[in-house]
């Protein structure tokens, strides 16, 4: 593991948009392959993985439906 993804995994994201947090961990493109899949699972574990917290996400899952 190198420094960058000890650095990607301690990024403190408060503050930041959903946008902003994906961008910034690098998952931008599997979570919009994930949102034009309309794969709920895998979006879920996305946003879980950039501590977006579980109201917000049953929020954009209702969105997406």
């Amino acid at each position: 593991m190198g420094l960058f993804d000890i650095f990607k995994k301690k990024l403190d994201y408060s503050g930041m948009t959903v946008n902003e947090r994906l961008y910034h961990s690098g998952l931008m493109k599997k979570y919009d392959d994930a949102e034009k899949k309309k794969d709920i699972e895998k979006i879920k574990f996305i946003l879980k993985k950039i501590k977006v917290d579980e109201t917000s996400i049953n929020a954009i899952i209702e969105k997406i439906k």
